[in-house]
This record gives structure tokens, sequence and C-alpha cells, in this order.
């Protein structure tokens, strides 16, 4: 019942309010959506956005922004369109940060927020989509930060794209049921997914139980599921262990972050690996620690001890954490090392991302560890992070495809790419990790393989356009590449 509840709530605050009302809304009668990819795109209409205070201020903010830029026309009814712009948009008060440490009298909001975006075209397919999160934190402006930093995205994207590759209808005319289980690292995208993939395919069903990536390998061990999610790859030695051999498709880019609650800070704190791990290990007890000073000066650090929250189920996402710590910190990885469970020397465990993000939610003074897109959801401060080139890099999708940018591929169709754990790049986000979907190369349903493949297919090339707006970065193209290639060995199998 706990692992259908998380699955539920996932699905609740990510793939409603922004995959879901898109698909079905946009299929209304009047609504012309003509384009098939972005580069299509002439005539756009901004839609009125969510019904959220201000959405109506950050709307004519983008169409200002837009019509600035003359390669595309914003029209002011959508029948006119080509294409449709959906956002889904919020913004809180992080802290009020006083000028004068002694005096709350002149005290200013240091916001927190995000813009979400998506381009919907012909049949409500997803041509592109983009997140962003503010350049800075100001009363007056955040909502034109926003705003003009989706923009540019946008016109950005419409001068440099290609056509995109739309899923092909499934042969099958039967049914088909795909239970799947695995990482909760990529399930508000997964759900998302699947039910965008629904829509297109409604012979073909598929369900996803978010129970860490432990646990639906298990499953997929235990031939209880079709597929599993994990966003660990599985060894060779692993992989011999299973009851077919699996293949391994790299899916979508996310980022671990370190979460924390401190309701009077304003700013984004910093974090260096030592100090990461030093609060892992119970070194560094106290928020004032000089160690935590010492990166974070001005900052008014309580003199509180700090609560240590991680997962206490069989995780990829306490991998790509600790296998971090492990490459930058000598004394964690003599200590613990890395691993989807390790023995945590402090702390309170829970099950999920979710479960550690509503557990730091709710906890003044303490810290987590989780998937980006439940920090924005939760509306969770989130510090940068140190990476190998010695920049303190805040979690996003800039920095997320600068850690992907030197990634090497495969060469062997069945071997994992390499980590982007600690990537090189003055620019690169440290903690960021692929997450895969685990398939067994041989399946003895030709429907249910010939299902499994059209939902791989379409993930690998459609369904890349809509991970942005969820706080994922879509692979590289040469990744895409390659993992089409793999599902082309899978299916003549």
């Amino acid at each position: 019942m706990k692992r259908l509840s998380i699955t539920k709530s996932i699905f609740q605050w990510v793939a409603v309010p922004i995959i879901f009302s898109l698909l079905f809304a946009l299929t209304l009668p009047g609504q012309a959506q003509t384009a098939e990819a972005l580069s299509q795109v002439q005539k756009i209409y901004v839609d009125t956005g969510d019904g959220k205070s201000a959405a109506t201020e950050v709307r004519q903010r983008l169409i200002d922004s837009l019509r600035k830029n003359h390669s595309v026309e914003v029209v002011p009814d959508p029948t006119q369109a080509d294409a449709i712009l959906k956002t889904s948009y919020e913004i809180w008060v992080r802290a009020y940060v006083s000028v004068n440490p002694r005096s709350t009298s002149n005290s200013y909001p240091a916001y927190g927020g995000f813009l979400s975006a998506q381009v919907i075209g012909k049949d409500g397919e997803t041509l592109w989509s983009y997140l962003v999160t503010p350049s800075k934190y100001t009363s007056s402006g955040i909502r034109q930060d926003l705003a003009d930093q989706l923009a540019r995205k946008l016109m950005a994207a419409l001068r440099d794209t290609a056509p995109a590759k739309l899923a092909s209808s499934p042969t099958s005319d039967n049914a088909r049921t795909l239970k799947a289980a695995g990482a909760t690292f990529p399930a508000p995208l997964y759900q998302a997914w699947i039910e965008s993939f629904r829509v297109r395919h409604p012979d073909i069903r598929i369900t996803y139980d978010s129970v860490g990536s432990d646990a639906g390998i298990q499953q997929l061990r235990d031939n209880k599921i079709i597929f599993a999610a994990s966003d660990v790859p599985l060894s060779d030695a692993q992989n011999s262990e299973m009851p077919a051999k699996v293949l391994q498709f790299a899916t979508v880019i996310g980022a671990v972050v370190p979460i924390y609650h401190l309701p009077n800070i304003g700013r984004d704190l910093r974090f260096t690996p030592e100090v990461l791990a030093g609060i892992y290990l119970g070194k560094i007890r106290k928020w004032n620690d000089p160690a935590i000073r010492g990166i974070n000066h001005g900052v008014s650090l309580p003199d509180a001890e700090i609560v240590v929250v991680h997962r206490a189920d069989g995780s990829g996402t306490t991998f790509a954490w600790t296998d971090f710590l492990s490459k930058t910190d000598p004394a964690w990885k003599l200590a613990l090392g890395s691993g989807t469970t390790v023995n945590w020397p402090v702390g309170q465990g829970t099950a999920g991302n979710d479960g550690v993000a509503s557990l730091v939610a709710r906890t003044p003074n303490s810290i987590g560890y989780t998937e980006l897109s439940y920090a924005i959801r939760r509306e969770l401060s989130y510090g940068t992070v140190r990476n190998a080139a010695g920049n303190f890099i805040q979690a996003n999708l800039i920095s997320l495809a600068a850690a992907a940018a030197n990634v090497t591929p495969r060469n062997d169709p069945g071997s994992s790419h390499s980590s982007l754990i600690n990537a090189s790049g003055k620019n690169a986000y440290p903690i960021t990790s692929f997450t895969w979907l685990l398939v067994p190369e041989s399946i003895p349903d030709a429907a249910t393989k010939a299902a499994v493949a059209e939902f791989l297919d379409w993930i690998l090339t459609s369904g890349q356009m809509e991970c942005s707006a969820l706080a994922y970065t879509p692979l590289p193209k040469e990744i895409v590449t390659r993992e089409l290639a793999l599902l082309a060995t899978f299916k003549a199998k």
C-alpha cells in the first residue's frame, strides 16, 4: 500500500498538472495546430496558463519577448496557430532576508520558483519542452526573469531544430498490458510518458510501480514484470544472474541535488564534496560549523543540529550520491564507498525520492538528497555543488547538458555508457546521471515484445521532447542514435 501511495502522489503533483492536461485540453474542436515539428512553427498561440496568480503577467511578458523576434508570429486565437505554448508556473517565498541582521523591519522576500513549458503541435504531439528557474531573486523581477529566459530558449530552439521523428502506430490488434517497476528517480517523467503514450496507443497499457531500483531489478529477476527501471546499469555478473540476458536502454538524464530546510536562508547554499561527506558521516553536526560557514560567506547560518535524511531502500539515487562522494572524498570512500545501499552512520531513512523530499519539507534544519524534479515540485531549497573544475554549480537543464557533453557512447551495444558523475567541464553539474530501462533480450510472446519495442521507440524519439518540462535533460543525439541501434537488435531477435 505504501508503494502505491508514493506512485500516486508523484502522478498527482507532476504528471497531471503538466502532461495529462495538455494532451486532452489540446484535442478540443477549434484548436487547429498543424505543425509536426518545431521547425515548421510559424504562428504560435500562448495559452492563458494554469490559472495561478500572476499567470497573466507572465503570459504577457512571454508574448512581448517572443514578438521582439520576427521568426515566429504570436497570434491571438488558437485556431490561427501552428502550435500552442502551454505553461505551468509557480513562485514561492523561500525566506525573508533583512539588510540589517539585527532588525527584521526592513526585510525583503527571497523567491524560488519555476516556469515550465511545452509547445504542442499536431494531434497534441509535444514538439519542445523546457523548464527555467530564477536567475535572480528580487521582489519585482522574478516573473519577468522567468518569462524572458523561457522566450530566449524557445527562440534558440526555433532557430536550431530538426523535424521530430514521430512514433508509428502499433501493429498489434490486441490490447497489451506491460507491467514495469523500479527507480523513483525518473518516476515523474515515466508516469507522464505512460499517459502521453497511452493517448496515442490505446491498445497498449503500461503500469509503473516506483519502488526503487533494487526492488525493480528483483521483480524483473522474479519474472513479475516485463521490464524494470534502474539508475544503476547491471554489471556483467548481475546480468548473468538474470533469467534472460538484459538489454539496458538509457532513457533520460537527471540530477541528484542536496536539499535542505532552513527557513531563514534566502541564498542558495554552497556545498563541497568534503562538507557533504562530513555531514553524512556525522562529523559535521551543526549548520554553523566552520566548514559550512567557510564556503558560505555572508550567510547567517543557525546554531542548530543538522537533521540528516537519507534513503532507506535500495536506490539508484543513493548510488549516484555515494558514487560522487566516493570519487571526490577519500574519507568517504574508505568509510562507506558507493552502492544502492550503504551502512549510514547517522540520519533518518525513508523510502523513495518523494519520501526524502517530503520528510525534508516538514523537518526544519534538515538536509537530504533527491532528484531535481522532486526538489522543484516540493518547493525546496537545493544547494550548488563544487564540480571537478572547482566551480559551484546549480543543477539545471544547462548544467546537466554540460555534464553530458563529453560522455563516451557505448562501443558494444550490450554495454552501458560512461558515468556522468563528477564529469569534466567548468559548467557541468557534478551529480548528474543517466537512468535506464532494463529489458529482457528475449520476450517469448511476439505481441508483448512488439508493444515493448513500440514504447521504447516512442520514448527515444517523440518522448524526448517532453523531458525538459519536468526538469530532466534529453539524451544527446549521438546517444539516441546508439540506443535506437540497440533497439533494432532487440527487434531482430
